[in-house]
């Protein structure tokens, strides 16, 4: 076989896979049910919040957090912070006894989320001690800037999560809390304002439409990730992969994904709650986007030395081998797939720029089904995520503007590829360091919206 039909074949065919699996997270989508509600007197909840320089946003965080879990036990872990995140947090641990500062100090701080996250499972392991509490005791992880949804604990101490005794992890939906702040940076242009808005919705689009969708799907195959941000684990399952260093939480650049697959190893269940939810700050600039997305694919590429160990595990169906190999290999295609889907379309250039009339030449050498193809792989697989966003998501949004998103699911995608090159660089030349997403105020020099805001 020649070039162009080796280009062409495999083309069509990673294109028919992912329009497959596109057409299986739509029907799981639709299809999925709610969650049933439990007691969530029934277990004793703490918040983990790690924080590195959050003085912008910690002290809201704590108020929220405060008085809509005003039962939950708050731990705040400082991760050396150079700015006035430890004195904000000890003035609130004064008035309350149940909000805990955890400062680590340098050289043992600064080495990563993981690590971090490590700690404060330490610090609560010690609190609690060695009784039958630890089985009820549910270790919430939550970003400096989360807040989750005031229904969160009641679902996820339901018979679809934490009341099922064999469930060691739940990850909720992540959503973005300023998606409709329509100027985000007021001290700028209309269009550098238009295209922040825009990028915050697609994040937020991102998160309630396809990744909420594979995590659907996941609770049939067993192989629900868990997220950096609304992660519960129970302790008893911390304990259970913590090993004798007593660190649940391995070194992998996407150490969340990581640990839920380290308890699905250890037998555990994972589970997903869509009912609840967390927001979290979406960012307004594309280079921190970029450095965060490439951190989290490197990391996914990190974990594929997990893969033998998932092959041989009982614990796994050949459905979950087949989603856990998917999402690993996903950043690697990704790299392929740059190169193999546009040597196609070079090809049919190249040949058609031998006619007279270029367009005619394009045309005779199959250019018009070559472009129908791009239009359905390329385009309509992601341009669909806008409709399912208005008539899931958000209801208030208007039907052009659901169209509008929806072309813009399909440009934003593109940005997948420029990622997976930047983390298969960073992989094969080994470079590993964990480097934290500085938030849209500190970009900005100025002072993040309140949550819920929504400036004119």
């Amino acid at each position: 076989m020649s070039l162009l039909e080796v280009s062409i074949s495999l083309s069509f065919f990673l294109g028919l896979v992912f329009l497959a699996y596109v057409c299986i997270l739509v029907r799981g989508f639709v299809k999925a049910k709610p969650e049933r509600p439990g007691d969530p007197g029934e277990l004793d909840w703490h918040f983990v919040i790690p924080c590195r320089d959050e003085q912008a946003v910690i002290g809201g965080t704590l108020g929220y957090l405060e008085s809509t879990f005003p039962e939950a036990h708050l731990w705040v872990i400082d991760d050396a912070s150079g700015d006035g995140t430890a004195a904000i947090v000890a003035e609130r641990a004064a008035r309350n006894p149940r909000i805990h500062l955890l400062a680590r100090k340098l050289p043992d701080a600064r080495k990563g989320k993981g690590a971090a996250l490590n700690h404060g499972y330490r610090e609560i392991s010690r609190h609690v001690g060695d009784s039958d509490l630890r089985a009820r005791t549910i270790v919430v992880v939550v970003d400096a800037d989360g807040r989750p949804s005031a229904n969160m604990l009641e679902l996820c101490a339901g018979p679809d999560a934490f009341a099922d005794e064999s469930v060691g992890a739940v990850q909720v939906e992540v959503r973005m809390v300023n998606r409709d702040v329509e100027r985000p940076l007021p001290r700028k242009g209309p269009l550098a304002n238009k295209f922040a808005a825009m990028l915050a919705r697609m994040q937020d689009i991102e998160f309630r439409g396809p990744i909420s969708a594979m995590q659907i799907i996941r609770r049939r195959t067993g192989t629900v990730n868990m997220g950096g941000n609304g992660q519960m684990n129970r302790l008893t399952a911390l304990d259970s992969i913590a090993g004798e260093s007593a660190e649940p939480w391995g070194n992998a650049l996407l150490e969340d994904f990581e640990l839920g697959l380290r308890l699905m190893l250890a037998g555990w269940r994972t589970a997903y709650s869509r009912g609840s939810w967390v927001d979290q700050e979406a960012l307004w600039s594309l280079p921190p986007l970029v450095v965060q997305r490439t951190r989290w694919a490197q990391g996914s590429m990190q974990c594929l030395r997990y893969l033998p160990r998932v092959w041989g595990s009982p614990c796994f169906s050949t459905a979950g081998f087949l989603e856990i190999l998917y999402f690993m290999l996903r950043p690697w295609v990704q790299v392929v797939g740059s190169i193999v889907y546009v040597i196609p379309l070079a090809v049919f250039a190249f040949n058609a720029a031998a006619y007279r009339d270029f367009m005619a030449g394009f045309l005779a050498n199959g250019g018009l089904l070559l472009m129908f193809a791009y239009a359905v792989v390329g385009v309509a697989e992601f341009a669909i995520w806008g409709w399912f966003y208005r008539s899931r998501c958000e209801p208030g949004v208007s039907r052009r503007s659901a169209v509008y998103y929806g072309l813009s699911v399909a440009l934003y995608s593109v940005l997948n590829y420029v990622i997976a090159w930047r983390a298969f660089g960073r992989f094969v030349s080994g470079r590993g360091s964990w480097k934290k997403t500085r938030r849209n105020s500190e970009l900005a020099g100025t002072r993040a919206p309140a949550v819920g805001a929504v400036t004119k």
